[in-house]
């Protein structure tokens, strides 16, 4: 019976030490969590996307708290969140949030382009990648399969005639389609953008004839009438240098292929 009592009490003696021990260590080596970061969380839009340059709206509200990030990097959340976090950290105004849309540069729908092979596989872009490219005889061009769609945390993503539109009214600017295109056909551009080359084509012309109606065929038309010396062409295929683009669209009157859109 004493041997048991003993037992007992060593037991509670040792748990008791332990427990004081936690509550010391507890308060010893506490981290200090600024209040203002759970306030901070709570306004983000919880996208996690990773527009601002963060792997989620937390490590976003950490950034902004510690004063490595400013205050108008959430595209999601716009010029509203900006004053609710310039408010919460006693900020001036840092500035609006510059909005941002995804575009697909490819107009290749089903009616403009052809096959090399019929893809019955699993229903997603990256899978039918993996199978020669997929099923399109181009290709660099969207598979219309819906991986973009599926992520969009906005529903501006909608696949039609196998290509897939994003509306612009909708898109937040996110960039997770980015990311998760296979064929790296989806960009996030500045809204003032007016013009692009819809087409990532890099084969030339004759390679291309065939293929898709509406694809690039580097006959450099664009390049030598742009006023402004903004498009250039290399790599058989018409790129755009925003920072000389003045939006005239005289290159979407004359693109032979139609393949330079406005918007």
């Amino acid at each position: 019976m004493i041997i048991v009592f003993n037992a007992i009490v060593l037991v509670a003696a040792v748990g008791f030490i332990c427990a004081v021990l936690l509550a010391v260590a507890s308060k010893v080596m506490a981290v200090q969590v600024d209040e203002r970061q759970s306030e901070l969380r709570a306004c983000l839009p919880g996208a996690n996307c990773g527009a601002c340059g963060y792997s989620g709206c937390d490590a976003y509200a950490a950034a902004v708290i510690s004063g490595k990030a400013a205050s108008n990097l959430c595209l999601p959340g716009g010029n509203d969140l900006v004053g609710r976090i310039n408010e919460i950290m006693g900020l001036s105004s840092e500035g609006i949030v510059v909005k941002k849309t995804a575009v697909v540069h490819c107009i290749g729908s089903a009616d403009k382009k052809s096959l090399k092979m019929e893809y019955s596989g699993i229903l997603s872009c990256r899978a039918a990648s993996l199978h020669y490219g997929g099923q399109n005889a181009c290709a660099f061009g969207c598979a219309g399969l819906g991986d973009c769609q599926r992520v969009c945390p906005s529903e501006a993503i909608c696949i039609e005639k196998s290509l897939a539109h994003i509306d612009s009214r909708n898109c937040i600017g996110c960039g997770l389609c980015v990311k998760t295109c296979p064929y790296g056909l989806i960009f996030v551009q500045n809204t003032p953008v007016k013009v692009a080359v819809m087409c990532k084509n890099t084969e030339k012309g004759a390679q291309l004839k065939g293929k898709c109606k509406v694809g690039c065929i580097a006959c450099m038309k664009c390049e030598k009438e742009c006023p402004n010396s903004a498009i250039t062409v290399t790599d058989f295929l018409a790129r755009i240098d925003y920072t000389k683009c003045v939006g005239c669209l005289k290159c979407v009157d004359i693109c032979v292929k139609k393949c330079i859109s406005s918007f």
